[in-house]
């Protein structure tokens, strides 16, 4: 059976070390979030999910969930209690605003139990996950009455929440969707259509769940310009807050998944069910963008989670399965054959799930911080500029790390030879839950697409230069310290590439933009790599102060420079592959004729 141990330590290094957290003192919720209460947190959260949640991650799998004839959905054995377990502890309201029950802590404290969650038991993870969108989504959009209506309860997990903008002729292009909104002349809308691939779309861990719908208003323009953004809830909700009437919406089937079976993929059905308009008539789209940033953070956050658990596993696999011997020479010559850890290409899968983990597990906090500047600090320019950042790393870290994070899955199930193949190891309800993060909340091309496409040009390239300024002014502060010359080196090697790529697309994308859309998906993964690097230079210098002052772990320290050495001598040179396929640009890609395949 598959462990999980939750990397507090690693995490508390990043957040104290790493990355500085108490320089965001000035911004709302970190001064509150002192290095005791983060430890804290961090250690009870740790607890929760590898005691509670982890050991029913193998039996959601097996009994997946449950449609009864009425349209009730039930989730698989013990979910219910642990999901109660969950709400108790505040879980849900980490970082919610105080003003509807929240606890205002940092957004990134969240970020890093949604990892500790996705790990121990990612379909759980997503009931408690979406709620998240719909608490962002209505705090920005919703009305005075909307927010009092609904963020209380969403905030004390008492309700879940949903986002619904699949249907069963259209995914990425919205604007072909037939979900549509009459008004019943009293301010609500009667709402009627068919949503696909719901995700907790129904449940028996709440007594309400509040759907945020995308749909057209009779007479709307077509295509996206004309998509309005409706809170349906399941249960109407009486105005002192009681629940009233059932509403005109059920699961009228369970999707049959390749993975996440203890999740309730829904296709939901809308015959008429009252909803009420959340911001403008039309304008649905940007209110429904927000709960999508939040999804893509969250779904880079499983493709990492999913590679650690998997990591983990492999490692403590390989270090008791014993096959071969050294080819070095004999290890353990008073056993029969030597720990299968001894050899070097087991060691290379498992340094290069080890160094991506820990890269993108940095990556993922610094961008966090930036969320948390972006929504909450109080100077204008800083709130910019972190905004700009989170727009650029959003399809990098949803692709990126998710594409990987599959990758890695799969490598570590290669580790067990033909045990990862059996299900009573558990490694392969890895590689079928991880499976979904590089398909789900836009497609990997997409992501990639909307990179190169949307966040490159956006603002003349603000975003992306500012990037660029920021690792080239690292690499210059660092040039000419020996010890950071493993980690420098490639990494100012690994920015120029990707500035020569940049540079590319500027020169050869706009008369021919076949050239963008065919070197697009190779652009993101070499931005992901220079951030990742990034990322390494980051924490090796951290760690070499560490050791220098004494008063880091020494052996923890070290690992993470042989770690970090790793990856840039073994993964960082793969940024030189990546512009040579974006350097050939689209011809031979799009040669043939479609029935020649």
């Amino acid at each position: 059976m598959p462990s999980y141990k939750a990397p507090v330590d690693d995490v508390l290094f990043l957040l104290n070390d790493v990355i500085g957290i108490e320089k965001y003192n000035n911004v709302p919720g970190f001064a509150d979030a002192t290095p005791d209460l983060v430890k804290a947190i961090l250690e009870e959260g740790a607890k929760l999910c590898e005691e509670v949640l982890q050991p029913l991650n193998r039996i959601g799998d097996e009994q997946g969930c449950t449609r009864h004839e009425d349209g009730r959905v039930t989730t698989p054995e013990g979910f219910k209690a642990a999901y109660d377990k969950y709400t108790e502890g505040g879980w849900v309201g980490l970082s919610a605003d105080p003003d509807y029950g929240g606890q205002g802590l940092p957004h990134t404290l969240s970020a890093v139990m949604s990892e500790f969650l996705s790990a121990a038991n990612m379909a759980f993870a997503m009931y408690p996950g979406l709620a998240q969108g719909a608490i962002a989504a209505l705090t920005l959009h919703g009305s005075d009455a909307q927010k009092a209506t609904y963020l209380p309860k969403l905030i004390a997990g008492e309700w879940l929440g949903t986002m619904n903008l699949t249907e069963p002729h259209c995914g990425t292009d919205l604007g072909l969707l037939k979900t549509k909104a009459v008004p019943n002349g009293d301010g609500s809308y009667a709402i009627t259509g068919t949503k696909i691939f719901i995700s907790s779309g129904d449940n028996d861990l709440v007594d309400n769940i509040i759907h945020l719908v995308l749909a057209r208003i009779e007479g709307a323009p077509e295509g996206t310009k004309g998509i309005s953004l409706f809170v349906v809830p399941k249960v109407r909700v009486n105005a002192d807050g009681s629940l009233g009437a059932a509403n005109a919406v059920e699961c009228g089937a369970l999707e049959h998944k390749m993975g996440i079976h203890g999740n309730a993929t829904c296709v939901m059905n809308y015959d008429g069910a009252t909803g009420w308009l959340v911001g403008e008539e039309n304008k649905g789209l940007r209110a429904m963008f927000t709960m999508m940033n939040e999804a893509r953070l969250g779904v880079g956050i499983q493709g990492l989670a999913q590679s650690e658990v998997a990591y983990q596993n492999a490692v403590d696999y390989a270090r008791e399965r014993r096959q071969g011997r050294a080819i070095s020479g004999v290890k353990e010559p008073e056993q029969s054959a030597d720990p299968i850890i001894v050899h070097p290409d087991v060691r290379r899968m498992l340094m290069s799930m080890k160094a991506f983990n820990e890269a993108a597990r940095a990556l993922i906090l610094w961008t966090a911080i930036r969320g948390d500047v972006a929504h909450r600090g109080t100077d204008t320019a800083e709130r910019q500029a972190a905004e700009d950042l989170m727009g650029l790393m959003t399809p990098v870290i949803k692709g990126v790390i998710t594409d990987t994070g599959f990758q890695n899955t799969v490598m570590a199930q290669q580790v067990y030879g033909g045990h990862g193949y059996i299900a009573e190891w558990g490694m392969e309800q890895f590689v079928r839950d991880a499976r979904i993060s590089m398909i789900y909340e836009g497609a990997n091309g997409i992501q990639a697409l909307d990179l190169v496409g949307r966040k490159l040009p956006a603002n003349g390239g603000r975003a992306v230069m500012a990037f660029f300024q920021e690792v080239g002014e690292y690499v210059v502060a660092h040039q000419d310290d020996e010890a950071m010359a493993p980690f420098i080196g490639p990494l100012k090697t690994g920015l120029e590439t990707l500035q020569q790529a940049t540079m590319w697309f500027m020169q050869n994308a706009m008369a021919k933009p076949d050239n963008a859309g065919a070197g697009s998906t190779d652009y993101m993964h070499l931005f992901g790599l220079v951030a990742l690097g990034y990322m390494w230079a980051q924490i090796a210098k951290a760690a070499q102060e560490a050791v220098a002052s004494g008063n880091g772990n020494a052996a923890f320290c070290e690992t993470k420079l042989a770690t970090g050495r790793y990856f840039m001598e073994r993964i960082m040179p793969e940024t030189a592959a990546h512009l040579a396929r974006i350097q050939f640009g689209a011809d031979s890609m799009m040669a043939l004729p479609a029935e020649a395949f």
